[in-house]
């Protein structure tokens, strides 16, 4: 089957499979930051980066699996806006801790 693809078929196949493996990976590693974490704003952090991120890398897997028509645009413009709504939902929630006075973790803090 990969014979009959192409060069840019073989290519597309190669990036979907790498796109999919980054998203699993950094979808991981929000997944084990959120869990072991100390905190609500070192879990935001790693929840708006990395979960952005492995969103984000999906997405754009699934947009090379669709293609250019119109739902692979729309993809697209999905992944937009999680690349803006992400982060400024996990601003919004850290500084809506901080304003409730809840602390941040320090070194030697036994909360965690």
């Amino acid at each position: 089957m990969i014979d009959s693809l192409g060069t840019l078929g073989t290519l597309r196949v190669g990036l979907i499979v790498a796109f999919t493996l980054l998203g699993l990976f950094f979808s991981f590693v929000s997944m084990t930051g959120v869990i072991r974490l100390p905190d609500l704003y070192s879990r935001a952090h790693t929840a708006s980066q990395a979960d952005t991120l492995g969103a984000g890398f999906g997405l754009a897997a699934v947009a090379l699996v669709i293609g250019l028509e119109g739902t692979g645009f729309k993809t697209v413009l999905l992944l937009f806006f999680i690349f803006v709504t992400n982060p400024t939902a996990a601003h919004a929630i850290t500084r809506a801790a901080f304003e409730e006075g809840i602390v941040p973790w320090t070194e030697g803090d036994d909360r965690r």
